[in-house]
């Protein structure tokens, strides 16, 4: 039996059941992929359902504004997903009637979908024989074949995909590029994959050859970057607290967040951060009783970056002209490290 036909014969005696395939709609298929793109399968799932109850069309998606779409991501990361979502939802809707391209190139003419996401939709809903490559393809195929190729330059792409291509079964290629991707999530897993009882062993050129932990190979490892987050919480006699949204390129971008002052080190202590703050905004605010909320930093770690996030409590001496209640608060976008905040802080204080 041929590695294709095991694989399948595999896949349908050991997929797990998820909602996405249950069904060939488009949208629903859609949905899924950018969710579960660079999120746990665990941690995608509550998202993709609080979605489709939300949204449960395309049209539902793109009549949402932007600030309602951001909120119901909030904790996922990588917003630009978000607003790229509710972008492409906007474009299908008022450009393409409501209704999905159905082929691989008008695809990917979309905003936010690339090669992989392309295939899947292609391959799952209108049954053309586009290879998906994602993460559990690379380090599959690069075990099993022996291609020390490092899967993140930029020839590794096609490389892999036609590799994939000239496995693939064209009569289902929807199911075979599921299969595909979990083997490569159940058993050949990046530590400890189940060797032992994996049915392409006797061929796999890595577990033969001993090189499971060195395959896939990977080509350097771009630098972390550290950067140091002073969240001012300001709050006056009424409890209406500052926020602002946060403009321009980079993370979390149009999300809301509390006054930032971002620093190249660590502020030790009130006296550093005072002096800091401009003249003009600490004439608004009680500096003598401006506190440290948490004397360790908040450690968030992004793909390429370590956040040391630290929340300075300061009282207003005027009311806020455009404050937000602790409930208003907790109603806008915000990103994960500040909605803990919330969570913790104004529970405890009110």
């Amino acid at each position: 039996m041929n590695l294709t036909k095991t694989l399948i014969l595999w896949y349908n005696e050991n997929k797990r059941n998820f909602l996405w395939r249950e069904t060939k709609e488009p949208y629903k298929i859609w949905l899924s992929e950018v969710i579960l793109q660079q999120t746990r399968t665990h941690q995608g799932l509550p998202y993709y359902k609080r979605f489709l109850k939300t949204y449960p069309t395309v049209k539902d998606l793109a009549l949402a504004s932007e600030d309602s779409v951001l909120k119901l991501w909030q904790g996922l990361g990588y917003y630009s997903r978000a607003r790229n979502l509710h972008s492409t939802a906007q474009y299908i809707y008022k450009q393409c009637g409501g209704k999905f391209p159905t082929t691989f190139n008008s695809l990917l003419k979309l905003k936010g979908v690339g090669d992989y996401t392309a295939s899947a939709i292609s391959s799952i809903c209108y049954d053309l024989p586009e290879a998906v490559v994602d993460g559990n393809v690379f380090r599959f195929l690069s075990r099993y074949f022996g291609i020390y190729t490092p899967i993140n330059v930029s020839q590794a792409h096609q490389e892999f995909k036609s590799k994939a291509m000239s496995l693939m079964d064209v009569n289902q290629p929807g199911k075979f590029n599921q299969a595909l991707m979990e083997f490569g999530s159940l058993k050949c897993t990046p530590k400890r994959p189940s060797c032992t009882s994996c049915p392409f062993s006797s061929k796999c050129i890595a577990f033969n050859q001993d090189k499971i932990d060195v395959l896939p190979m990977k080509k350097g490892k771009q630098n972390i970057i550290d950067r140091y987050f002073n969240y001012l919480v300001i709050i006056d006699q009424n409890k209406q607290i500052q926020l602002e949204r946060r403009l321009g390129k980079g993370i979390w971008q149009n999300l809301f967040q509390f006054p930032l002052l971002e620093t190249k080190l660590r502020i030790k202590n009130r006296k550093q951060l005072i002096e800091k703050i401009s003249h003009k905004s600490l004439a608004d605010l009680n500096s003598k009783k401006l506190k440290l909320w948490n004397p360790e930093p908040i450690i968030h770690r992004l793909s390429h970056q370590k956040l040391h996030v630290f929340f300075w409590i300061i009282p207003s001496k005027r009311n806020l002209k455009k404050g937000y209640s602790v409930k208003g608060l907790k109603n806008q976008a915000v990103p994960v490290v500040i909605q803990n905040f919330i969570e913790k802080f104004f529970t405890v204080d009110a």
